[in-house]
């Protein structure tokens, strides 16, 4: 998976442990520091070994403060940690303000381990303008819990000088998954070792693509029926989605002799110059640059195959169910200051852009969560101050498919249908039919835990 779902993915083994944490209680400490300020504690802070972030995200604080001296912030470094989140919270230590990844939200409002921000995130600027896909992730029952600020989608990443080579256009990307096909057929005849497309099918990982799959066509791989969730991936969608990867993989030979490939294999595949197309999020690109010694304009990221929908994740910050109005009103300033702040687009850009960062990306330091106008001028400013081709990922950012988030205990899903990947690419026999249903039968019962 992509850094960002990576650490959304970890966060989710603690889905069943959180049910042994206590409502959390507030961070502790009175309500006020002296002279009457609001004190708040925050995470997210880099640790010192990230030098360049840590600086920005202690500035902020600085800047912040000098603008708001009503309030004080006690930053504490780090995000969600799984192996001390429940114990924070049974101990009363959760900060007033924290991160939490798009896959946690709902547990925590189920379990009442969020604030309820409905009456003040009207208070929010611009908190219409976020994406309402985006913003439905901290709604439950038209109440919201948390403040969404940056996201990930999937897309198609493609090496474009492969692609020239083979007698594609690479300012025309596949825009359906027959097209990919044909295109994987061409890269691969250009021997040598070339692989047209490539796929991951274990540590979870093929159980999570086979969703971003799903959800291109159309398909989903859970449902509510009633007041439960049920599997709803046996359909002639994906048997399709099976269909198509066995036909790449036994007839037409365009997605290499090794399999069971997870993302560090497929990064380095794409870094060596040796794949055409795999998917992933746009924060791929700079690994494959920084890591593999690439150059951005050798890739290009276009937007998911068929784009009947596409696989999200991402981050957003909630406030302790304990914290007090005051707490709440000063945490969600800090929040839409920093992190959803318009006039502050230029400035991140630019600094970022003086420490040899790369510019131009659908990736931070200026989330994209935006809508109309505010989405406009952030993609002017980074085309501006571009250091990358911003061309090359125009596809990308133009496309508009349904963002839908991963489903209900989603690593227990995704386990189970990683065996539906890797059957699919190891055995030319593999019957995509017989595969689905005995899965969906796995998945049911891990399903129906879900509260």
């Amino acid at each position: 998976m992509n850094s960002s779902s990576l650490r959304g993915a970890a966060v989710l083994l603690l889905a069943g442990s959180l049910g042994l944490a206590a409502v959390a209680c507030s961070s502790g400490g009175g309500e006020s520091a002296a002279g009457g300020k609001v004190t708040i504690t925050v995470n997210g802070q880099p640790p010192r070994t990230q030098a360049f972030d840590r600086k920005v995200f202690d500035e902020d604080v600085a800047e912040f403060e000098a603008a708001n001296p009503d309030v004080d912030i006690e930053p504490r470094e780090g995000f969600m940690d799984p192996k001390t989140f429940s114990a924070k919270l049974a101990g009363g230590q959760l900060e007033d303000v924290f991160y939490a990844y798009f896959t946690d939200p709902a547990n925590l409002i189920a379990r009442r381990q969020a604030a309820d921000i409905t009456d003040y995130v009207r208070d929010v600027p611009h908190y219409d303008a976020i994406r309402p896909e985006l913003r439905e992730v901290f709604t439950k029952d038209g109440k919201v819990y948390g403040v969404p600020t940056a996201n990930y989608s999937m897309g198609l990443v493609y090496n474009r000088a492969l692609f020239t080579e083979a007698g594609l256009d690479p300012d025309r990307p596949p825009a359906t998954w027959d097209e990919v096909r044909e295109a994987a057929r061409k890269i691969t005849a250009l021997g040598d070792g070339k692989v047209g497309f490539a796929e991951y099918s274990k540590n979870n990982q093929g159980g999570w693509h086979f969703t971003a799959w799903m959800y291109s066509v159309g398909g989903r791989i859970a449902r509510q029926d009633g007041d439960k969730w049920v599997a709803d991936f046996d359909d002639d969608k994906g048997k399709a989605v099976l269909q198509h990867l066995k036909d790449m993989r036994w007839t037409d030979g365009t997605m290499g002799e090794k399999q069971l490939l997870v993302i560090e294999d497929v990064q380095q595949m794409m870094g060596s110059g040796r794949l055409g197309m795999y998917l992933a999020a746009p924060d791929n690109i700079p690994t494959l640059v920084n890591q593999f010694k690439g150059d951005y304009a050798d890739y290009g990221l276009a937007g998911i195959p068929d784009g009947k929908g596409t696989l999200i994740g991402g981050e957003g910050y909630m406030l302790n169910p304990k914290a007090s109005p005051e707490k709440i009103r000063a945490g969600l300033k800090w929040i839409s200051w920093k992190f959803l702040n318009p006039d502050r687009f230029e400035k991140n850009l630019q600094r970022y852009k003086d420490q040899g960062q790369p510019i131009g990306l659908p990736v931070p330091p200026v989330s994209d969560v935006w809508t109309g106008d505010i989405a406009a001028r952030q993609t002017e400013l980074k085309e501006k101050l571009a250091t990358v081709p911003v061309a090359n990922f125009k596809s990308y950012v133009d496309a508009t498919p349904q963002g839908l988030v991963e489903p209900p205990n989603a690593q227990q899903v995704y386990a189970i249908l990683d065996n539906v990947m890797q059957a699919v690419l190891t055995d030319r026999d593999a019957d995509p039919a017989r595969l689905l249903a005995d899965a969906e039968a796995k998945v049911n019962p891990v399903l129906a835990q879900v509260k």
